[in-house]
């Protein structure tokens, strides 16, 4: 096994702290979302019972709130059975959700998902040394 130590200073930086790059990015591709296409969000999530009782606050009670709820209705469109079955996602609001939005939080998802992986990683390596 080789030690991290006879690395190059530059890969043990991006071993221990690439995963806040990655988790930082897709903190601020949150943030955009919920300020430039929330509405977009909010009117193809329309029928849902989760927009129907939160929508006229998404997006007005600041910057953690608005992380939560993006994540939330990230939640909702990447696992639409468990939020279906719930009764906060219309299925057929799930069906016409538009697919440039889908992919977007798709992204989202995936690299918070990725940088929390990654960040265990990195504490087995270091923990390991």
């Amino acid at each position: 096994m080789t030690n991290i130590d006879t690395r190059s200073p530059w890969v043990a930086i991006t071993v221990a702290g690439g995963w806040l790059l990655i988790g930082a990015a897709g903190l601020a591709l949150s943030l955009y979302l919920t300020h430039h296409h929330l509405e977009a969000i909010k009117e193809a999530l329309k029928n849902s019972r989760y927009i129907y009782i939160w929508g006229d606050s998404l997006g007005r009670r600041g910057l953690i709130w608005s992380l939560l709820e993006m994540s939330k209705i990230a939640g909702m469109i990447m696992m639409p059975k468990s939020h279906i079955r719930l009764g906060d996602l219309d299925p057929v609001d799930f069906e016409n959700f538009p697919l440039h939005l889908k992919r977007l939080l798709t992204t989202v998802t995936t690299m918070i998902f990725t940088s929390v992986i990654w960040m265990g990683a990195a504490a087995i390596l270091v923990k390991l040394k």
